[in-house]
């Protein structure tokens, strides 16, 4: 099925960005957390331009997506003016920082999807979306290769280490598979070309992840359930409390940008 009408093409593509920018918003205000606390200076500085990278994704993509839905929202009413219901990133990118091994796992999970995700969107029929696919993929080889390096260093590395990977591995799994959910508005733009349906990623994802944890001698884990709600608002009790940090500048400050 394609999408014959013009008007509701442009409503499905801004809400799929939509969630494609508050995961990457999201993600970076984690990652930020760990400014000064990272294990070594090093690390610091790596995990700062990551986040940086993302902020990026989310500026252009909320943006984007701001002008596609016809309501001229900006990407800051969009990442500062809506509430904990509004957004619909994944609850895996909003859950607690952990220590360093779950941060590792989360950055495993999501870069392998990322680069999954914006090569397939390289090719989108939308230009602005195929031109920041085009750029974006080339960051986020960078962020998976990092958390590769890290997954098998510290899945090989000491005893504790590897528990700390495996305890990680074991809490986040779940809340991997609702990256790869999909709907029928992500669909029908899958039909149309404009952009990729998460849920055919995911046979490649689970081989790249599953090469990965057996270089790093780590077990697949076996899941009984699946994290889901994200996309239509319903978030985790920690949500709350990261969006009011997130958010607090601007609420104290009305009309100032990023």
């Amino acid at each position: 099925m394609t999408v014959d009408d013009p008007g509701r093409a442009a409503q499905d593509l801004a809400g799929y960005l939509l969630g494609l920018g508050d995961d990457a918003l999201v993600l970076s205000q984690r990652l930020c957390e760990w400014v000064t606390r990272a294990p070594t200076i090093e690390e610091d500085l790596a995990l700062s331009n990551i986040a940086l990278d993302l902020l990026g994704h989310a500026r252009l993509l909320l943006g984007h997506a701001g002008v596609l839905d016809g309501t001229g929202r900006s990407e800051d009413d969009l990442a500062y003016g809506r509430t904990e219901r509004r957004f619909r990133n994944t609850l895996l990118v909003e859950l607690p920082r952990g220590d360093f091994a779950v941060t590792v796992v989360r950055q495993l999970a999501y870069s392998h999807y990322a680069r999954l995700l914006y090569g397939a969107l390289e090719h989108s029929t939308d230009p602005v979306v195929a031109a920041f696919a085009a750029r974006a993929v080339k960051e986020v080889e960078y962020h998976r290769m990092h958390a590769t390096q890290w997954t098998v260093r510290l899945g090989r590395g000491t005893a504790e280490s590897r528990r700390r990977m495996q305890a990680g591995l074991d809490r986040l799994w779940p809340y991997a598979a609702e990256l790869f959910e999909s709907d029928e508005p992500a669909r029908r733009l899958h039909a149309a070309g404009s952009a990729v349906a998460p849920d055919g990623l995911r046979p490649a994802w689970d081989e790249e992840v599953a090469a990965v944890l057996a270089e790093a001698e780590l077990t697949v884990p076996t899941a009984d359930w699946r994290a889901t709600g994200g996309r239509a608002g319903l978030h985790t009790e920690e949500f709350g409390p990261l969006l009011a940090e997130l958010q607090s500048v601007h609420r104290q400050y009305p009309g100032a940008s990023w």
